[in-house]
């Protein structure tokens, strides 16, 4: 449905040919869309179905502190290490060192969870796999 135009052409378009050419576009990137969409659901049954079982390392982490070697060994029960994050600050979360999401500490019958405030898309994590 392809067609060449002469380039000295292009001012005598009529409007219905202009608005065609517009809808064409249009149905262009929705197909690119759905493409992609496919893409996504054809690799995560296809290409993805063998590794599902995998375990992954998930790691929140609360904050993070430098020490010096001396003050390491100088540590003992009920001593206090203090944080680099501000407290309400949103915890990072990683699978398997990758950055995954960031989210905030809930407690679900009496143990830690998290809630997931901003994630990485599908398509970046796809990314990370490799």
């Amino acid at each position: 449905m392809e067609e060449n135009l002469n380039v000295n052409d292009a001012n005598s378009f009529s409007l219905e040919e202009i608005e065609a050419g517009k809808t064409q576009m249009r149905n262009q990137e929705n197909s690119n869309d759905e493409e992609k969409d496919d893409v996504l659901s054809n690799v995560k049954t296809a290409d993805l179905d063998f590794i599902m079982d995998i375990p992954l390392k998930v790691s929140v982490i609360f904050g993070k502190a430098k020490m010096r070697i001396n003050d390491l060994i100088q540590l003992g029960q009920g001593s206090v290490i203090e944080l680099d994050k501000e407290v309400g600050e949103p915890l990072e979360i990683y699978v398997n060192e990758k950055l995954l999401a960031l989210g905030e500490v809930v407690v679900i019958n009496e143990k830690f969870g998290i809630k997931l405030l901003n994630i990485v898309s599908p398509e970046e994590r796809l990314s990370k796999l490799k």
